[in-house]
Parts: C-alpha cells; sequence; structure tokens
C-alpha cells in the first residue's frame, strides 16, 4: 500500500528518446502559401535557428521530395538541424531546454512549431501518419466539416496544460483558379476543347519538352509563359489562342476564370475521409495528457452524427503495448510457476518463491519514481527482467532454509517452534553472503548504465533502473520476510503432525 501512491504518480509512455544527435523542426502553414513566400520563410527559420550556439547547420525543404514515401503538402516544411557534440553545449543545456528556447523563438503569424528527431518522426508518419507525440484523426463524409470540428479542437486543446502547439489541418482550405470552358464560343471560333486545354496546360502550368544531361545529373526543361505574364488572373485573361484563320483569340472570351477553394489534399483511412489535428506537448507524459485532453474534448466538442475521433501518434502506441503487456506479463509469471513447480513439485513453495516479485516491485517502483521516469515498454522490459531474477534468488533462499529445516528434523531437534525458529535462523545466516554476493553482482554491473549518455542511453536506463531498484528490496525483505513466512508454513506442518 505504501508503494501505490508512488505508482499511481507515474506517467506514461511508449519509449523515450534516442537522442539522434539532431532536432527535426516541422512547421506547418495554411495552404495556398506561395513558393516565394515558403522559401523565405525557410530562409528566416534557418538563420535564426543558425544562431544558437549548439547547432552546427541547418537544412530545410518545403514541399514533398521526388519519393512516394513522402507526401508532404508544400505548407509543411522540414528543416533538420545537426548540433554539436554536447562538450561544445553551454554550461547545464539539456535536448529539452534547447527546444524550448527554439521554440520560444521562432514564432511566427500562421506557423504551428513542431519539434521531434528524424529517424523517429520518419517511423511515427510511416505507422500512424501523425508526426508529433498526440494527434486527433477526425472521420466523417465531409471534408468542410471535418474541417469545422478540427478548428473547434484546435481551440479546445490549446488550454490544455502541457501543450506546446495545436494544427488542424485545413482539409477543405486549399485554393484553386478554376477555368471554366464556353463551348459555344470555342466551336464559333472553330476550335475544339483539346486546343484550349493544350494552351492551358503548357503556357501556364508548363510542359516537359526534355532532359539535359550534366554529368551524372539528370534535369528535366519545362517551358512555359515567363511569370511576369501568368502571375495574376487578369494577365491571364489576355492570353492568345490561335485559330485556324490565324486569327488571336483573347482566353477571356472562350473561358470563365474564377478563384475556388477546395481539398489541398485529400485523406482517405479505413473507408472514410479522414482529417488530422497534430498537437505537439511538452513537460507532461503522454498517457495523462491524454486522458485530460480527452475529457475536456468530450465536454465541449459535439460530434455530428457519422463523425468520430480516433487518438492517435505515440499514445496509439501505448495503447498497443499496454494490451500486449496484459498478457505477457501474466504468461511470464505462469512460466516463472510451472518451472518452479518442475523442480520444487509444492504449489506451496512456489507460491513463496514468487513472493520476491511483490519485494522487489517494491524498490523498482520506487526508483523508478524518484529517477522522474514514466512507465515505458523499456520499463516493463526491466519489471520482467527482474521478476525472473528474483525468482532465482528466491529458490536459492528456499534451498538454505530448507536445508537447514531437514538437517534439524534429521538429528531429531525439530520438536518445537522454538527448534523451528533456531533452524530457520541458522539457515536465514547463511543466506546472506550469497545473496550478498548475488545483488552486488547485479548492482555493479548494472549501475554503469545509469551515468551513460549519447544514442540509446535513455532507453537502457528505464530499463536498468526498476533492476537496481528491485535488487535492494527484494535483498532487505527476503532475509526479514522469507524466514517469517517459512515458520508460519513449517509451523502449521509441525503443530499438524504432533497434534495427529
Amino acid at each position: 500500500m505504501v508503494t501505490y501512491p508512488a505508482f499511481a504518480r507515474l506517467g506514461s509512455e511508449f519509449m523515450p528518446p534516442l537522442n539522434e544527435g539532431m532536432i527535426f523542426y516541422m512547421p506547418t502553414t495554411l495552404p495556398g502559401i506561395s513558393v516565394t513566400q515558403s522559401a523565405r520563410l525557410l530562409q528566416m527559420q534557418d538563420r535564426m535557428l543558425k544562431t544558437f550556439l549548439e547547432v552546427q547547420w541547418v537544412f530545410g525543404k518545403a514541399g514533398r521530395a521526388e519519393t512516394s514515401t513522402d507526401p508532404a503538402p508544400f505548407s509543411m516544411g522540414e528543416t533538420t538541424v545537426m548540433l554539436k557534440p554536447e562538450s561544445q553545449w553551454r554550461p547545464g543545456m539539456t535536448w529539452d531546454k534547447l527546444v524550448e528556447e527554439m521554440d520560444k523563438k521562432i514564432r511566427f503569424p500562421g506557423v504551428a512549431n513542431a519539434w521531434t528527431m528524424p529517424i523517429k518522426n520518419r517511423i511515427d508518419m510511416l505507422s500512424t501518419g501523425i508526426r508529433t507525440p498526440v494527434g486527433i484523426k477526425i472521420f466523417g463524409p465531409d471534408l468542410t466539416k471535418i474541417e469545422e470540428i478540427g478548428r473547434h479542437l484546435e481551440m479546445v486543446l490549446n488550454s490544455v496544460p502541457g501543450t506546446r502547439s495545436v494544427f488542424a489541418e485545413r482539409v477543405a482550405g486549399g485554393y484553386y483558379l478554376d477555368f471554366d470552358l464556353k463551348r459555344g464560343e470555342i466551336a464559333r471560333y472553330g476550335l475544339v476543347i483539346e486546343d484550349i486545354q493544350t494552351i492551358i496546360e503548357s503556357a501556364i502550368g508548363g510542359e516537359s519538352i526534355t532532359t539535359t544531361v550534366e554529368g551524372r545529373e539528370r534535369y528535366p526543361v519545362s517551358v512555359r509563359y515567363a511569370r511576369e505574364l501568368r502571375d495574376d488572373p487578369e494577365k491571364l485573361k489576355r492570353i492568345l489562342i490561335p485559330t485556324m484563320n490565324g486569327a488571336q483569340v483573347p482566353l477571356a472570351q472562350l473561358a470563365d476564370l474564377r478563384l475556388a477553394s477546395g481539398p489541398a489534399m485529400i485523406r482517405d483511412e479505413d473507408a472514410q475521409l479522414a482529417g488530422y489535428v497534430y498537437v505537439d506537448m511538452a513537460g507532461r507524459d503522454i498517457g495523462n495528457y491524454v486522458e485530460e485532453a480527452k475529457s475536456k474534448v468530450a465536454e465541449q466538442v459535439k460530434l455530428p452524427t457519422g463523425y468520430t475521433l480516433s487518438w492517435s501518434g505515440q499514445y496509439e502506441y501505448i495503447q498497443r503495448a499496454k494490451e500486449k503487456l496484459m498478457y505477457v506479463v501474466p504468461l511470464t509469471l505462469l512460466i516463472i510457476f510451472v518451472l518452479l513447480y518442475m523442480n520444487l513439485r509444492s504449489a506451496t513453495k512456489c507460491g513463496i518463491v514468487l513472493l520476491a516479485i511483490p519485494f522487489s516491485m517494491i524498490g523498482a517502483i520506487w526508483f523508478v519514481y524518484l529517477l522522474g521516469y514514466n512507465m515505458s515498454v523499456a520499463v516493463w522490459v526491466g519489471i520482467i527482467a527482474l521478476a525472473g531474477v528474483d525468482a532465482e534468488t528466491g529458490v536459492i533462499m528456499l534451498l538454505y532454509l530448507d536445508q537447514a529445516f531437514d538437517k534439524w528434523r534429521k538429528e531429531g531437534r525439530m520438536r518445537t517452534v522454538a527448534d523451528l525458529r533456531e533452524a530457520i535462523s541458522e539457515g536465514a545466516v547463511k543466506r546472506i553472503r550469497p545473496k550478498m554476493m548475488t545483488v552486488m553482482a547485479i548492482l555493479f554491473g548494472l549501475l554503469p548504465i545509469m551515468w551513460s549518455h549519447g544514442a540509446g542511453a535513455d532507453v537502457m536506463k528505464r530499463i536498468a533502473a526498476p533492476m537496481i531498484g528491485g535488487v535492494v528490496s527484494s535483498f532487505l525483505l527476503e532475509l526479514m520476510v522469507y524466514p517469517a513466512i517459512y515458520e508460519v508454513w513449517r509451523g502449521w506442518q509441525l503443530r499438524r503432525s504432533h497434534g495427529g
């Protein structure tokens, strides 16, 4: 019961960061941003990032790369920030503090920041589609309504403590220039629809006509009107279309030009239209943050019929891990019990041995709590490994107590409960040295991990922490509690045999 308050206060996460040695900055702005403005925004952000002493170099891009695995919209930027070795950082600076400083300095109207790491980001986006620690997927039949729900969620989640930024995709916020062809006018000038479409495609959109070879590099060559002739709808209306008799007809006579809005990018998931809300958070564990956010969303957001929400990102990993651990942990204990029973041939002895596991959990939970770690898959791996180690030490403890009991019984000295206590004391004293050797071997093997640093060190610390705390508490409690439990069991047997 003393340990439960500490366990209840532990947060939850899927896995701690791997410390890749660089930062991945992903600013997102509204759809419809121009190439010029996007390039200017990237340059400004790169310059500001380069001013930090810990930064070695910065490289940013906007839009999608020439690959099918990167369907990024043009409104989403990606900036890789390579960091210097930590020996060259300012005193007291950490990865979290550096990201916090960068986030405070780089603030632009209409731009939502997200901070992560390159490899981690790619894995998250490929598996869930969400690039931030927490994301919400909105499913429904109408994109306009999905965007409306997303904007409402954006306002609600901004008030949740720990929220660094929230951005709801403007799934219906793309801007387009539509050409409504006048079929009657086109026919009157002896033209066909294809003639007009060819001019629009080549002169305005650009047509690739050849490829230039520059050593090992290949570049496509496209031809279209100069920017100053196509950067305004009024100028586009004056584009001349050649006819069969050699006359030049302005495009405005053959088509109506109008600006329209529509989906910038259509997402389809589980046979439904979808929109994403990206939530970047800091200073809190993901599990508690999502629970609080869920309650606020349930209170303030009323979903229309046919629309659903799904919480994703790393929170989705946590839910999957919990479902698997619900089977893995009991299965592990069952396997340990079966192996013990095959050797001890006594369910009571197996139960006594397995008492070492709750003894060790006391130290494991408190040590994890004092270090400020969250419960994660890495911590549970350490706890599962700890269960196996404690079962081994429990068997040895029981073996020494049984040897002392059998020795006294064979010598005819096991007559009263006082004799039983003397035998147990003799067996427990013999157990101190091997138990101490076992504990010290584990401690000296694991303690260096707690001072390690670099990629993967945070994961290893979470695995080692419950084992370190667990072996210490099990060492103390097994020596104090095991003999008492053994005395109760053997004393009951002794009284029953004498009574018979």
